[in-house]
């Protein structure tokens, strides 16, 4: 393994944690967001773009959920890991650490259960990511992140309010300055209209941080081509355009294996009259290298930053565990042995106090000598005990129990009643200890 894709594997690993703690960009942290300072390459393009095949061909498994309408409605953080030549391939979800998928059918299905076991069997849409991590020697490493497809129009069963969420989802991962975006537009569509370039263009002006791919090449009318976008004339961005062709319905409903569609694709690339010339820089095969090269060098690049935040998030915290205090006991046991730990803390510090070890013993000396006498023989201890209201007390508590000494549940009553009249008194006693403006009673 290179040091690069150990780089890969780490930011990956330090995705899977942010997750786990909550952490997932967008929220109103207290701290600073380490998943925003994570390179990763956020994948943008409108429902019915291709996305999704292109992500399989990337892959070269069919894994994603298919349908009609918003089909991906949570972020899938997607980190692919190469492995040995010949060794098998499978899946892993960060929600089910000890499970291994390697019937990709059953992916697709974890995936669409898993949101909606967030989101309920509903359209409604939810920030929390759903992180899957393949294993497979048909891959580089490169993480994807899929988020939901751009829309114009709220379906039946969407609020009205779904065009405006999606967008805001999807705009909070490419605004970030370290986000890499691939936004997929199909070239059987005027790239004038495509929503995912119109976004990327209005947070990436310059285009420094966008991979533009065109999708269903092969859809084109007869006699057109997408030339003029794909090499930059009618649409310049900093970095290459990439021409995919997708499997066709036809293909996705014979159960056509990926492997298979990536040769056809090379085949279609490396025959066709219009794209022949630029066959060694199409198809899904490149787009995936081109983009963990590119990852690569973006996570080198923001290493010292990544690092300086680690440091600073590790301080934050700190400094908030020394104000929280040690931690607090599980077992009865602890807790015990902790309460009595403070009350010889505070009877040391009080007796401290007491001795002239410390200032203010004249003034506990005051509180206790005058004032709280003072205070009890102000009690009306003589009308709660006097002999009407001791036959009373006993009467209503006792009835006609027969005694063998004496009314047991009425002395208890009288002696709760004789305990009250001092909480008053001792509360304000105390209180004059720790804060002298309570000295008054």
């Amino acid at each position: 393994m290179t040091t690069m894709e150990s780089l890969i594997g780490l930011v990956n690993r330090i995705q899977r944690a942010c997750t786990m703690l909550g952490d997932y960009g967008g929220g109103d942290n207290a701290f600073s967001s380490l998943w925003e300072a994570l390179p990763s390459v956020a994948v943008v393009g409108g429902q019915s773009s291709g996305k999704s095949s292109v992500l399989e061909s990337v892959v070269g498994r069919d894994f994603l959920p298919r349908g009609s309408g918003i089909v991906t409605r949570r972020p899938l953080v997607l980190q692919l890991h190469k492995t040995e030549d010949g060794s098998q391939e499978y899946a892993e979800f960060l929600h089910l650490p000890k499970r291994r998928f390697t019937d990709f059918s059953m992916v697709r299905k974890e995936i669409q259960d898993e949101t909606d076991r967030v989101t309920g069997k509903t359209k409604q849409i939810s920030p929390i990511p759903i992180h899957l991590s393949i294993y497979s020697p048909n891959v580089v490493n490169l993480t994807l992140i899929d988020l939901p497809g751009l829309t114009k129009v709220a379906v039946e069963g969407q609020p009205d309010t779904i065009v405006e969420d999606i967008e805001s989802m999807v705009r909070s991962y490419v605004e970030k300055p370290n986000s890499v975006i691939l936004a997929i537009s199909p070239a059987n569509q005027d790239i004038a209209t495509s929503d995912a370039m119109k976004l990327a263009r209005e947070v990436d002006p310059t285009g420094e941080r966008t991979f533009g791919v065109l999708t269903k090449l092969d859809l084109m009318d007869k006699g057109t081509n997408a030339l003029d976008v794909l090499e930059g004339r009618s649409y310049r961005l900093q970095h290459p355009w990439v021409g995919i062709v997708n499997r066709s319905q036809a293909d996705i409903n014979r159960n056509i294996d990926m492997i298979v569609a990536r040769r056809k694709e090379r085949e279609y690339f490396a025959t066709s009259p219009d794209y022949g010339h630029l066959a060694g820089k199409m198809g899904s095969e490149y787009l995936a290298k081109l983009l963990s090269k590119h990852l690569e060098s973006v996570i080198r690049s923001r290493i010292p930053s990544i690092t300086s935040l680690i440091n600073k998030s590790i301080e934050e915290l700190e400094s908030e565990m020394d104000h929280l205090g040690r931690p607090i006991a599980v077992d009865a046991g602890a807790q015990l042995y902790t309460i009595l730990e403070l009350c010889r803390a505070f009877d040391r510090i009080f007796k401290e106090h007491l001795d002239g070890g410390r200032p203010g013993g004249d003034r506990i000396y005051g509180v206790f000598d005058n004032q709280l006498p003072a205070a009890l023989r102000k009690l009306p201890f003589d009308r709660h005990l006097s002999l009407q209201n001791v036959k009373k007390v006993v009467s209503e508590a006792d009835g006609y129990q027969p005694h063998l000494i004496a009314p047991e549940q009425g002395y208890r009553r009288l002696i709760e009643g004789s305990l009250s009249y001092f909480r008053g008194p001792a509360e304000a006693s105390a209180d004059a200890v720790s804060f002298p403006s309570f000295c008054n009673y």
